[in-house]
């Protein structure tokens, strides 16, 4: 039987979605959950992606196969009954065989929260305390360079094993947050993201807002396909993937 969880967590103590040696990671932890479940069998999941070490997820997706045969809403329960707090199921459905998690996605939606005001202790595993005043409006400007299909080597890390790195942002957005006009959110969506796509674009849009970069400069980064030409990597706390799209 082939399951399709919806689930989220909270990035801040793990080191990434991907299991890894020795480290704690979000894979490893609900495939822990899905073996002890499974009566002792492994049971190997595979998301809709990866997210780095302190990125954030509201809606990620995720399949797996189980020997047993367990309700979905038995395996709702008993899967959040076992994980630790800062990973929640919020669906199980069962779906075809064919169905896959991570090749059948169309699309992807990222935030990133920044705050621009006074220090705040108590949410800085979750927005990027940035703390001072950025030039919105020429952010805004840089921030539509970036829309449509480019080639996108300039904002990743250069990877042998990738031969194409074109992509397509379907739509952007940035605005302030309605409960607190200090805090900046970006929003991106398109057709799927390279590793650090998301930080090191918003890196690039703060060097904008700060004035070191003219929002036009987007579009020569884009054109010479070169990491050193782009910004810094904004931290990971302020990194959210909200939705993925089937």
């Amino acid at each position: 039987m082939r399951y399709f969880i919806t689930f989220s967590y909270d990035g801040s103590e793990f080191s990434g979605y991907q299991k890894q040696p020795k480290e704690r990671t979000v894979q490893k932890c609900i495939e822990d959950v899905l073996k002890e479940i499974n009566g002792g069998k492994t049971v190997s999941i595979c998301a809709s992606g990866r997210t780095d070490a302190g990125v954030h997820a509201i809606n990620q997706k995720a399949h797996f196969d189980m020997d047993i045969k367990i309700t979905c809403e038995k395996l709702l329960k008993g899967m959040n009954s076992l994980l630790p707090p800062d990973i929640y199921i919020k669906s199980v459905l069962e779906v075809d065989e064919k169905f896959h998690a991570r090749f059948d996605v169309i699309g992807k939606e990222y935030v990133y929260l920044i705050n621009t005001g006074e220090y705040n202790p108590i949410e800085r595993n979750y927005v990027f305390q940035y703390c001072s005043k950025l030039d919105v409006v020429a952010m805004e400007r840089g921030l539509k360079y970036l829309e449509g299909e480019h080639n996108f080597k300039s904002f990743t890390k250069v990877n042998e094993e990738i031969v194409d790195y074109v992509r397509k942002i379907s739509q952007t957005s940035l605005v302030r947050d309605s409960k607190d006009i200090n805090k900046l959110v970006i929003t991106f969506v398109g057709t799927g993201f390279l590793r650090y796509m998301v930080r090191n674009m918003v890196g690039l849009l703060i060097e904008i807002g700060e004035g070191k970069r003219k929002p036009e400069d987007v579009i020569d980064i884009l054109k010479y396909e070169d990491r050193t030409l782009s910004g810094k990597t904004a931290p990971s706390c302020g990194l959210y993937l909200r939705n993925v799209f089937y």
